[in-house]
């Protein structure tokens, strides 16, 4: 199964239903598998005077309340249909991460049964319980998380229904851009494989290497956020992926997938042709009498691989030559006793 690809357009809209339409269009174009939003009724979220993040104030340039940014930043709930069916338009899977129990309550109504639960609910029992009794796959973010907070939100999911091969974690970074050396893949396999559960990785570094590294490890779905322009304004276009990154993204997931192959070691078919040219088979280094001793001093092991093989050179070693043979003779056992 291939690598689900999910292009993040999250809040990166800044609430422009024209800006979202165009960003939709160009995900689709550079490869995503689903296209993903964020829904949020803001006063739901935070209360009146929560601080912005430091991240938030730097990619924005302004310290307001966190309440004040969101909701210059969220589309109201009754735009989410426009925008399911804009993606749909694409062929494209539509998903948005929703940030409260309302919001939650209106995917269902739009038959929506894939949920992503973000890093920051991890912890929110109520939430957690209303995914685990809606969905019928989940994507859980782990940014900022214990292995025991994971190992606790997944048992609540679990408990309402839920089953492990419903569920994919993927590892994640709640700092935006994240600097590389706090990506920690590994804790990515190493959660798949404690939990026996699908894992994944949504990538907030500046660039793709992480995401493509992943994917080598074994991550089944990888996220990242998209714009197209990271100099427009919001707490995130700066941590996201413009479509010409975006498209090369995809293409390098894609490669890996093929180079990563099957567990068998067998020649490919691209080098079956020089399997000939490359090895090498027995002949002779000199010319040898008839009655001459075969020893490795008259043998030479040369290209190209179409007579005797040099890992069978013992068996002519110490015999006898049963004809008189030029130098570079194809020499096999026909030719001693």
């Amino acid at each position: 199964m291939s690598v689900e690809i999910i292009a993040e357009i999250g809040v990166n809209h800044n609430a422009d239903l024209e800006l979202a339409f165009c960003m939709i269009e160009k995900a689709a174009k550079s490869g995503a598998d689903i296209i993903k939003f964020q829904t949020a009724i803001p006063e739901l979220v935070q209360t009146a005077n929560a601080p912005m993040a430091d991240y938030q104030v730097k990619n924005t340039g302004k310290k307001v309340s966190q309440l004040e940014m969101s909701k210059k930043l969220h589309f109201p709930l009754e735009i989410f249909s426009t925008l399911k069916s804009e993606v749909e338009s694409y062929g494209k899977v539509f998903m948005s991460t929703a940030f409260d129990l309302v919001s939650l309550d209106l995917f269902t109504d739009l038959g929506e049964k894939t949920f992503k639960i973000p890093s920051g609910e991890l912890t929110n029992l109520p939430y957690l319980r209303k995914i685990g009794s809606k969905a019928n796959k989940v994507f859980m973010s782990t940014g900022m998380a214990t292995y025991s907070e994971v190992e606790d939100a997944l048992q609540v999911i679990l408990n309402c229904g839920l089953e492990k091969k419903q569920v994919t974690i993927l590892q994640c970074n709640t700092e935006y851009p994240t600097p590389f050396e706090d990506v920690n893949l590994r804790a990515m396999v190493s959660m798949g494989e404690k939990l026996n559960v699908k894992f994944g990785y949504s990538d907030h570094t500046p660039g793709v290497e992480a995401s493509i590294a992943a994917v080598a490890l074994g991550a089944s779905v990888i996220e990242k956020h998209f714009t197209i322009d990271k100099e427009l304004k919001g707490p995130d276009q700066k941590a996201s992926l413009n479509p010409i990154e975006f498209e090369s993204l995809v293409n390098g997931i894609r490669n890996v997938e093929k180079a990563l192959g099957g567990n068998l070691k067998k020649p490919s078919p691209s080098e079956i042709e020089n399997k000939t040219l490359t090895r090498r088979s027995v002949y002779t280094s000199k010319k040898i009498s008839k009655g001459e001793i075969i020893s490795l001093d008259n043998l030479a092991v040369l290209r190209p691989e179409n007579g005797f093989s040099p890992m069978r050179i013992d068996e002519l070693i110490g015999k006898k030559a049963v004809r008189q043979m030029s130098p570079q003779f194809k020499i096999s056992l026909n030719d001693v006793e």
